[in-house]
């Protein structure tokens, strides 16, 4: 089984970005929006109703989601980013929303969110069409990696995914060679 790597290229990320949104499948949109800037586990993502991300009695998006990890049990707080405030938005319009009801809700079974294969198959076909691989965790490690690479700590990104050693964080961050050659090649003491 290959192991699962961050989308590196930034062109690649906006198209996948892009891709539902184009067709004007605004769930799965939103679905890949926010599994990319909130790094959530795909359960976590699939956990969410409006009512975390919208404050009904003021009529207006929250500005940090809060959550307690299905995996690890530890709370968690997310700044609601500018693209996830959009794309939250946009979903709103298209569709009315309930309190208690989930962001990714099933078109079978509204009282049921997407299952992970809905997921997997939703974002693992949108990564086929533009000429990519990329799963659930795709995502949450692409947020570590642009992280990184935008100059963020890794100890911060560690603390971020909750990691318990930097050993896994390092793993996620799916350095390559072309990575390491980067930062040889820019280096210059010489003043």
């Amino acid at each position: 089984m290959a192991m699962t790597e961050p989308i590196r290229d930034k062109k690649k990320v906006k198209e996948l970005i892009d891709y539902y949104l184009e067709r004007g499948e605004i769930r799965n949109h939103v679905l890949i929006v926010m599994g990319i800037y909130t790094a959530l586990r795909i359960s976590d993502l699939l956990s969410l109703r409006w009512s975390d991300v919208y404050d009904f009695e003021n009529s207006s998006f929250r500005a940090s989601l809060y959550l307690t990890e299905k995996k690890t049990g530890k709370s968690k707080s997310i700044a609601m980013n500018k693209n996830v405030l959009q794309s939250l938005r946009l979903f709103k319009i298209c569709k009315p929303i309930s309190l208690d009801e989930y962001i990714f809700v099933s078109k079978k079974n509204k009282s049921k969110a997407i299952s992970r294969i809905q997921a997997y198959r939703i974002i693992s076909s949108a990564a086929t069409a533009i000429g990519i691989r990329a799963s659930c965790h795709s995502l949450r490690k692409t947020f570590g990696y642009h992280a990184w690479r935008g100059g963020v700590a890794p100890v911060l990104i560690m603390e971020i995914y909750q990691h318990s050693s930097y050993s896994v964080t390092r793993r996620y961050l799916g350095i390559s060679q072309d990575d390491k050659d980067q930062v040889y090649a820019q280096m210059d003491l010489i003043i």
